[in-house]
């Protein structure tokens, strides 16, 4: 059925914002409003908001959805012309919000048919709402968290069995599906220089002692997302290595201890930024801090050095500092944070303190 509290909310800020109609085209926002996943490939799929509360649900008959979703649903086929059933639904004349994932070749056909109705980004309605998580979804955040804590510690107890990167990421598979989770991202797991690249995906690389091994993994339970990075080492620590770890590690801490409502994102990136820096590692921190997360991996809202909106309670984001020394080593340390009305709760529990394995 339709979360009637949600969708008045976005009703709300449509009226403030003078917007009296939306179009949601992105499979994520429809399930957060209507509680169904509808993945529609190609075809057309909108979700149309009407501050005259003529809702309704556009919809291909290859995707069958015999729930009752509480919204009348108009039906097409491949056949039909589905942008100009859309268009004899829409108040035209009037704006029309448009969320950022609907196919240009959609818009641009309705803008035909629209006749003079003005056309606006109606993705950052749905957006402001989203980010702010609700009761109900602040216990599953915790909870894919917790599954992905228990994930971690049995994933790194086989980085001593000789493994490949590639057979690494293997294992995760089966670990998430004995746990009852799946992967809500392709895992990274990097050795020694492979670690130097944020977004390495893994390989046939086999591990070297002294080496580090960056393991940046999320699941996904009941449609939530977790993330979490662990650096960890393999037999020993070299000195330089080891200082690294401590500044990220420092920065890790020093932009969670700065987070509650009220502080902007910018300066909690600063927090970890500068502490970074001011050690001789700033051109090494080659990205944002963190970013939200939610029914997806990344979501509306970052922590960097750009975004200047206040945290607000119920936001849930990650805090993932790195320095990365070409041809060297790297080093990541990240949690997800949920914002209380205090300052925050770190959702993920595994140690962060340097640890050896092997």
């Amino acid at each position: 059925m339709m979360k009637q509290e949600r969708v008045n909310k976005i009703l709300e800020i449509m009226a403030a914002e003078g917007i009296p109609q939306l179009l949601i085209s992105d499979p994520a926002a429809i399930f957060y409003l209507t509680g169904k996943w509808i993945q529609s490939g190609e075809r057309m799929l909108v979700l149309y908001l009407s501050s005259k509360g003529n809702h309704k649900l556009f919809i291909n008959e290859l995707f069958p959805v015999y729930d009752e979703l509480g919204v009348d649903k108009v039906w097409f086929n491949d056949t039909q012309d589905a942008v100009a059933i859309l268009s004899q639904y829409i108040d035209k004349g009037n704006p029309i919000g448009v969320d950022k994932n609907w196919p240009a070749h959609f818009l641009l056909r309705l803008m035909e048919q629209a006749g003079d109705s003005r056309f606006v980004n109606g993705s950052v309605l749905l957006d402001q709402i989203r980010m702010c998580k609700d009761q109900q979804e602040r216990a599953l955040m915790r909870e894919a968290s917790q599954i992905n804590d228990l994930a971690m510690g049995q994933l790194i107890q086989l980085i001593p069995g000789g493994y490949s990167e590639q057979k690494l990421a293997q294992r995760l598979v089966a670990i998430y599906d004995e746990l009852g989770v799946s992967c809500s991202f392709a895992p990274i797991i990097a050795y020694g220089a492979n670690a130097t690249d944020p977004h390495h995906e893994p390989n046939a690389s086999t591990l070297q002692a002294g080496e580090s091994v960056i393991i940046d993994i999320g699941c996904k339970k009941n449609d939530y997302c977790a993330d979490m990075t662990r650096t960890v080492f393999y037999k020993y620590v070299p000195d330089a290595a080891r200082k690294i770890y401590d500044v990220v590690f420092e920065a890790n801490k020093r932009a969670i201890d700065k987070i509650r409502p009220g502080v902007r994102f910018c300066d909690i990136d600063a927090a970890a930024r500068e502490h970074i820096e001011a050690a001789g590692y700033g051109k090494y921190f080659t990205h944002r801090t963190g970013h939200s997360i939610g029914l997806e991996v990344h979501e509306f809202g970052d922590v960097s050095a750009v975004n200047t909106a206040q945290v607000q309670p119920g936001m849930t984001f990650s805090i993932e500092p790195g320095i990365y020394l070409p041809g060297e080593v790297g080093v990541r340390i990240e949690d997800l944070v949920l914002v209380t009305e205090e300052g925050c709760e770190v959702l993920n529990n595994f140690e962060k303190k340097i640890m050896i394995v092997g």
